[in-house]
């Protein structure tokens, strides 16, 4: 067990369905996380899984390769705790025994695998952590490769969580196959994000009256294109207020564009010009199906939740998920 009155150093990496994320930071007693070290990259370890339930060796390497630095980089650090965890590609994997197995072996990381739920309660910590004065209920919205999230959070409540099953790498691999893509794709892309956010919400509450927060790295690309930031600024990306209008005219000019064509647009990451539009129209069907004008968008999510999860967990006292 660690010392809870001193200064912890801990190291969380999220192995998701199109970027994997490293976040090693300084947790002081009773204060607020400090990030030390921040690396994120475009694997795309989820492509293909839609069709073939099977991550391929090419994306395994890729990603394998990612965690055996990041590895080195966190044995360097001399962190206190760690914890690794692995998310919608990885859940729906037939063959995700033989990932976890090679990631332990030639990386040395205990990869937990976690369920849709546990994923949006984390995220919600992370996301809770940096909120602005006077927020109290949140809806939040995570964006992911394979999955999206809706959370609804009261204080003194138990979070509302419903997982969908579309995320920006699924729902271009499912249905997105024109580059650009038509406008019967387009269409039918609207139809079915619009469908599955309906069913999500219908027994959710009160939403209307929570705060609309969206993290994860669409709505951080798209609040960065909206602000034409040269490089990527977390300080000038988190808590703005995206509003439907920019979302549009944004969506607007990716499905315009052939993917190399997107390549180079002020505020875009690269590596994202292939899934952003997807992006672009799952973040635009969910807003106008809820009737919400603006998001507030936030830099902090599973990764800075992870980190104050693995503190809960490895002071005296704390518990274990």
């Amino acid at each position: 067990m660690n010392d809870p009155s001193r200064t912890m150093r801990l190291a969380g990496v999220d192995i998701g369905t199109l970027t994997c994320r490293l976040l090693i930071g300084d947790l002081p007693p009773g204060g607020r996380l400090i990030e030390v070290r921040s690396e994120r990259r475009i694997l795309r370890l989820g492509e293909g899984v839609d069709q073939t339930k099977q991550l391929s060796d090419a994306a395994m390497d890729r990603v394998l390769q990612c965690l055996r630095e990041w590895r080195e980089i966190i044995d360097a650090s001399h962190v206190d705790a760690v914890a690794a965890v692995a998310t919608s590609a990885v859940r729906d994997a037939a063959n995700r025994d033989e990932f976890l197995d090679r990631v332990k072996r030639e990386a040395g990381f205990e990869v937990e695998i976690i369920t849709g739920h546990e994923e949006a309660r984390r995220t919600m910590q992370g996301i809770r952590s940096g909120l602005p004065p006077g927020v109290t209920g949140v809806l939040a919205l995570d964006i992911g490769g394979g999955s999206t999230e809706f959370i609804l959070d009261w204080p003194g409540q138990n979070p509302v969580v419903r997982s969908i099953d579309i995320g920006v790498v699924r729902l271009c691999e499912r249905l997105l196959h024109h580059d650009p893509p038509t406008d019967e794709e387009v269409r039918q892309a609207r139809e079915w994000v619009e469908r599955e956010t309906k069913a999500a919400v219908a027994d959710m509450g009160n939403y209307q009256m929570a705060t609309f927060v969206g993290t994860a790295g669409t709505i951080t690309s798209l609040a960065s294109m909206a602000q034409k930031l040269p490089t990527y600024e977390p300080a000038r990306i988190h808590n703005y207020r995206l509003q439907l209008g920019a979302i549009r005219e944004l969506e607007q000019t990716l499905l315009s564009r052939k993917k190399t064509d997107r390549a180079g647009l002020p505020g875009l990451e690269k590596g994202r010009e292939e899934v952003i539009a997807g992006g672009a129209i799952i973040i635009r069907t969910i807003m106008e199906t809820l009737g919400m004008s603006s998001v507030l968008v936030s830099d902090l999510g599973l990764r800075e939740g992870l980190l104050l999860d693995l503190a809960t967990r490895s002071t005296p006292g704390g518990t274990s998920r």
